[in-house]
């Protein structure tokens, strides 16, 4: 759909020139598709719901076809580590997105849970993330839990947002920290200047700290850390790392340049790293209480074969 914008729309911010315009949509909704990338001027894609409408200039608005209200059962398969009435424990693989969203309607971990699952989860926590108690993010690989009843699911959250329970990720990072173990404190909010960022920012940020210790080491140019985390922001782990000058390796949205450190690795170790797909970012512990009975119950996984590979490459090329 296109639409034009004639001299009595200057100076209106487009997302209600487009909404007044087309009719069917609601301001809320337009600023949405914005956001989304769906709404262009003039063949250029628009970020900015705020801008003002220019005079002359042609909109190009792409509506997203409609979708299932409530996500369908697919048969993908799942690692799982426990089972019982209340609860699943699993080892998810990195590139599964956790539930629908704008861009990854379906093949989610929703999805698959549901396929799994049948008729224990429809309802419970919403019908676009049934049973999610806490997620991981699309290229991060390891362990989640997801609640099968809504005693356990009130419980879980309540557990996560207590933070009374025991997290590890283990995170291949460029550069080596000093001093080796330590904390990252940062408040982390939306980037001002990238909708699709985190940052740490002075306003209107959440508190956040990380924990950090490095397990692994290989000279000054990458390490192994592992991180605990005191607080459950997005991105938490990737932001703070960033933020102390050591990104993570293959982080597709903060690793916006080669790292200095990488010229400190030889051939194949080097390119290898600098190609890997995904930021090298691994759930590898999680422990909690059962949520019904009270057990302790812990689950932890080694790192998949992409990135056990990096770090056998990097041992190798150190011997």
């Amino acid at each position: 759909m296109t639409v034009v914008a004639g001299p009595d729309h200057a100076g209106l911010r487009v997302d209600r020139f487009l909404a007044e315009a087309i009719g069917s949509l609601s301001r809320s909704r337009v600023k949405a598709l914005i956001i989304e990338g769906a709404v262009s001027r003039d063949g250029v894609p628009m970020r900015d719901a705020s801008e003002a409408s220019r005079p002359g200039s042609t909109y190009a608005v792409r509506i997203p076809a409609a979708v299932a209200a409530i996500p369908l059962p697919q048969d993908i398969p799942l690692t799982i580590l426990f089972e019982d009435r209340d609860l699943i424990v699993l080892d998810k693989p990195a590139g599964l997105v956790v539930h629908p969203a704008p861009g990854n309607q379906d093949g989610t971990l929703v999805n698959a849970l549901l396929a799994h699952a049948g008729e224990d989860l429809p309802g419970i926590g919403g019908e676009k993330r049934p049973g999610i108690v806490h997620r991981l993010d699309k290229d991060t690989s390891g362990v989640m839990v997801v609640a099968k009843t809504e005693q356990a699911l009130r419980s879980l959250s309540e557990t996560f947002a207590s933070r009374d329970l025991d997290r590890e990720y283990l995170a291949l990072v460029w550069g080596l920290p000093q001093p080796l173990s330590g904390e990252v404190r940062g408040d982390i909010g939306r980037h001002p200047a990238d909708r699709k960022r985190m940052a740490v920012v002075a306003r209107n940020g959440k508190h956040a700290l990380t924990h950090y210790a490095t397990q692994r080491a290989w000279g000054t140019a990458c390490a192994l850390l592992r991180c605990k985390l005191a607080t459950g922001r997005t991105h938490q782990i990737r932001v703070h790392l960033t933020e102390i000058g050591h990104p993570l390796v293959g982080d597709p949205v903060y690793l916006r340049r080669t790292p200095g450190a990488a010229k400190l690795l030889a051939e194949p170790a080097r390119s290898t790293l600098l190609a890997f797909p995904r930021q090298a970012l691994h759930a590898a512990t999680l422990g909690f209480r059962h949520p019904v009975t009270g057990q302790p119950l812990s689950f932890s996984v080694p790192p998949p074969a992409d990135f056990a590979g990096l770090l056998g490459m990097l041992d190798r090329n150190r011997e």
